[in-house]
């Protein structure tokens, strides 16, 4: 079998690259694009038997690689998403792999393709996602040479500090992440996180308390324990928000 990978982050592409060189010796890596460009110019002019492919590229959502060229080949995507877009890819037989992928996981895809008897029908997938936001369900926390999964459930806040953003989770440990304060909150539910200021994204549920302070500005008390300003501007939203 031949594969493509389209994948932007360099650690996901290394360590898929050496799990199927390492252990699928009949799998051949064609090559491999991080971006929805890429991905589409390479396809465009050539053909694969297998195509691993992130849900998240650099320049867009990868489904816009669908709309924009067919592609007659297994589709198996990569992803941190476990919400209902996973249900929708196993239903319409094309595999996933929640990341950080390991080789069960990666047997299991690999011999789906085999046993399949034709290429998936992306045009249901396409249907049943169409209209629903896709929220990030974890990250990938890189500690020196180790790579750590965070699952969104356990982060109690996101802070921006002297132009880095940071994730502190429930257990009181903080880490750097990659993505900007920006970036994060396009990728989390609304319902469970919000804004309060320019530096700062709060999960509903680590809140324990508010209080009100001079100047219509609140201050919340929050687990694990800390205290964090809502800005002036975002109170009445804030509010809003706490009610639903």
């Amino acid at each position: 079998m031949r594969a493509f990978i389209i994948e932007d982050e360099p650690a996901a592409r290394r360590i898929l690259k050496r799990l199927l060189n390492e252990n699928f010796p009949d799998i051949e890596i064609l090559g491999a694009a991080g971006s929805v460009k890429a991905a589409v110019e390479w396809l465009s002019s050539h053909s694969c038997d297998i195509v691993f492919m992130d849900v998240e590229l650099e320049d867009g959502n990868s489904f816009e690689i669908f709309r924009q060229i067919k592609i007659d080949a297994f589709v198996v995507m990569t992803t941190a998403y476990d919400n209902y877009a996973v249900k929708a890819f196993e239903v319409n037989s094309v595999d996933y792999l929640l990341k950080p992928i390991d080789l069960p996981m990666l047997s299991r895809a690999i011999q789906r393709c085999r046993d399949a008897k034709d290429h998936s029908n992306i045009d249901k997938i396409l249907d049943a996602l169409s209209g629903k936001p896709l929220y990030r369900e974890r990250y990938m926390i890189r500690i020196n040479d180790r790579i750590m999964p965070v699952n969104v459930s356990d982060i109690a806040w996101f802070e921006s500090v002297s132009k880095s953003s940071y994730v502190m989770l429930r257990s009181g440990m903080r880490y750097i992440i990659n993505p900007s304060l920006d970036e994060a909150e396009a990728q989390l539910n609304p319902e469970a996180f919000f804004r309060i200021s320019r530096s700062c994204i709060i999960a509903k549920n680590s809140i324990k308390s508010i209080i009100k302070l001079s100047g219509s500005r609140l201050r919340l008390e929050t687990e694990p324990k800390g205290e964090l300003e809502v800005s002036r501007a975002r109170v009445d939203d804030f509010l809003s928000w706490m009610e639903k």
